[in-house]
């Protein structure tokens, strides 16, 4: 009788065990598809920069001088700009992997 007992209590660890790992899998999964979409997003980025970069050139050959550097001025800043909103955007990913993170390794103690 405790010999049977034992073996429902190994069987319960190891159906634990299974489930732990199936979590560990899927939240690869999730990580996996997370890290595709981040790159499917820089290359989509990057292409609408070189579009950016070809029509600020197209600007810059029908402009005066007095035009080209009021049209730097502005292009500078809408780069600072951009640089300012990817800065967030790291902030924000750093800010949900801690997150995550934090809430994945309570949950394993």
């Amino acid at each position: 009788m405790i010999d049977r007992e034992r073996e429902r209590e190994r069987e319960r660890e190891r159906e634990r065990e299974r489930e732990r790992e199936r979590e560990r899998e899927r939240e690869r999964e999730r990580e996996r598809e997370r890290e595709g979409k981040r790159e499917r997003e820089g290359k989509r980025e990057r292409e609408r920069e070189r579009e950016r970069e070809r029509e600020r050139e197209r600007e810059r050959e029908s402009m005066c001088v007095c035009e080209r550097e009021r049209g730097r001025e502005r292009e500078r800043e809408r780069e600072r700009e951009r640089e300012r909103e990817r800065e967030r955007e790291r902030e924000r990913e750093r800010y949900k992997k801690g997150v995550v993170l934090s809430t994945v390794g309570s949950s394993h103690l």
